[in-house]
């Protein structure tokens, strides 16, 4: 369990910094929130392995903190439990209601919740199916939710790949390729919150590749915004000199240099009441031709 990052939302300092002591004396990384609007903003980047939330907060309760990560793509899937003075029924189903994942009563013992922690973090590790640079789903998620989909009206599909990632990672190394994937995550979901579309499933089957699925009226719009967002922000992962050369460079199979342009996003849109659709595969299969079509 070594190295996990836990959250600790709890505005009682002495709570807040015993629980930082005794994990991080366990070997957790460990970050603080006194206020249910920091925890929120602090999700946004670093993403934990688990949160430890106090019901109880100056701004706004504990459940509407957990209201809005489990309503959002990139934290719906963070590990949560609840940590309060409350002991009544009603309380601990509002909380599992939610999405939490535990629900421990103060005073708590710390063995106790050692193991609740410990515990919650391990089975999130099983049934992850997010993707571990973004926190976005991939895999089976995203083909649940394509199943889900593909039986209502009024979606398309976004095929979001970064153009040029590999030559990128290949100058900078594959950390800040890492970086950029979650660069571009953030970016799209800035955009979406900006449009009134958080609530949009946004995954990441991995690499390069995201796929977004938003109302199809919106679709167009979105995809000419989010290219021209994506194209002025990533600059921002370059060096000042590559920026001032408006280029990189890496060296080819030949031992020849090669430039290659800053990295940009291809789009391709799938809209099944222009394009029919049958099943998931169909979809993907179509979408990466779009894809491919507006590099």
């Amino acid at each position: 369990m070594d190295h996990a990052r836990l959250l600790i939302v709890e505005d009682e300092p002495d709570i807040s910094n015993l629980l930082s002591i005794y994990f991080g004396n366990l070997g957790y990384e460990i970050d603080t929130a006194f206020k249910g609007s920091d925890a929120i903003e602090k999700t946004q980047g670093n993403l934990p392995d688990l949160i430890i939330l106090d019901i109880n907060l100056p701004d706004f309760n504990g459940y509407e903190v957990c209201r809005q990560l489990r309503g959002k793509t990139r934290t719906g899937n963070i590990p949560i439990i609840f940590l309060t003075q409350r002991d009544e029924r009603g309380d601990r189903l509002q909380g599992l209601e939610l999405g939490a994942d535990d629900y421990v009563t103060k005073p708590f013992d710390f063995d106790e919740l050692k193991l609740r922690v410990a515990g919650a973090i391990r089975r999130s590790e099983r049934e992850r199916l997010a993707d571990p640079r973004t926190g976005l789903p991939a895999g089976k998620l995203i083909e649940d939710e394509l199943r889900r989909v593909i039986q209502t009206q009024g979606w398309a599909l976004l095929d979001i790949g970064i153009n040029d990632l590999d030559a990128f990672s290949e100058v900078y190394g594959f950390v800040a390729g890492d970086d950029a994937q979650r660069f571009a995550s953030v970016v799209v979901n800035d955009l979406l919150e900006e449009n009134g579309l958080a609530g949009s499933f946004l995954g990441h089957p991995g690499g390069a590749n995201f796929i977004l699925i938003i109302p199809a009226s919106k679709s167009v719009p979105f995809k000419n915004a989010l290219k021209e967002r994506f194209a002025e922000q990533i600059k921002t992962q370059y060096s000042f000199i590559d920026r001032n050369n408006g280029f990189i460079t890496t060296i080819n199979k030949d031992a020849q240099p090669e430039r290659h342009p800053f990295m940009s996003l291809s789009i391709g849109i799938i809209d099944p009441q222009l394009q029919p659709v049958s099943d998931i595969r169909e979809i993907t299969e179509l979408s990466t031709k779009e894809r491919r079509k507006d590099q």
